[in-house]
């Protein structure tokens, strides 16, 4: 392991990816993390920001880049900018997610096609490219946020559930390919977890899904980030392949 990590995290301004940047912020790391949101980029700035400044503040340092990991061409601009600074990347985290919610009889291709190119595309062209210079390190972790509905499917979330059940399977997959030179690849999939995204459901949506935790209650991003803490960590060092469910029992 090296002395100083070099740790990228998509999607890291709010929610779950800014507490993972938080979780994963030490004066060991060197943070970077993508930010994008075309309907209103000064508000996703101002947030990618603020992250920038709490991990300051645990004595870590963050940089941000506005990148639409759909993209693969800007992706790639990232990713060499990280490797131009640092010479290294250590830890890889896919949490870079959006929804577009709608029956499957009723959804358009855009927004299939949208959910699809960053939740799972992204995660691939971020991952390929990952993995070819923790393979020359012979080190990596790569964890990928996947979500309770890639096991489970949830009525009206076609398109996310197919992505976060494609990332399980790019996860299981990367892992057997990247074992033999120590890079490690896990996902963690979340169930409800009060974030902006849980925020924006109608009361009646929020209880039917809490109705379905046996907690009783929604978990935190903080919970989320613990688990990808330990999956990055040489604790885990002989852990691959595996799907972890932070979820209060909703899928067991």
């Amino acid at each position: 392991m090296p002395d100083k990590r070099t740790v990228v995290v998509t999607g890291g301004s709010r929610g779950i990816g800014r507490s993972i940047c938080l979780f994963l912020a030490n004066p060991d790391t060197q943070i970077y993390f993508n930010y994008f949101s075309p309907s209103n980029p000064e508000a996703e700035k101002a947030a990618a920001a603020e992250t920038e400044k709490l991990v300051a503040d645990l004595r870590s340092s963050a940089a941000s880049m506005s990148v639409d990991v759909a993209d693969a061409k800007e992706v790639e601009a990232f990713f060499e900018k990280i490797v131009g600074e640092t010479g290294r990347i250590d830890i890889l985290v896919n949490n870079a997610g959006i929804t577009k919610d709608g029956l499957l009889v009723r959804m358009n291709e855009n927004d299939w096609n949208m959910v699809l190119n960053i939740n799972l595309k992204g995660a691939f062209t971020c991952t390929r490219l990952a993995a070819k210079i923790m393979m020359k390190q012979r080190y990596g972790r790569i964890v990928n946020i996947a979500s309770v509905v890639g096991v489970s499917g949830n009525p009206g979330q076609a398109n996310y559930s197919a992505s976060k059940a494609g990332l399980i399977g790019l996860t299981k997959t990367a892992a057997k390919e990247l074992a033999a030179r120590n890079v490690t690849v896990n996902a963690v999939a979340p169930g409800f977890i009060e974030t902006d995204m849980t925020a924006a459901l109608s009361e009646k949506a929020r209880n039917a899904m809490l109705s379905q935790v046996p907690m009783g209650r929604g978990g935190q991003p903080e919970d989320v980030a613990a688990a990808v803490k330990f999956l990055a960590s040489d604790d885990a060092a002989y852990i691959t392949g595996q799907v972890i469910h932070v979820n209060g029992g909703m899928y067991m």
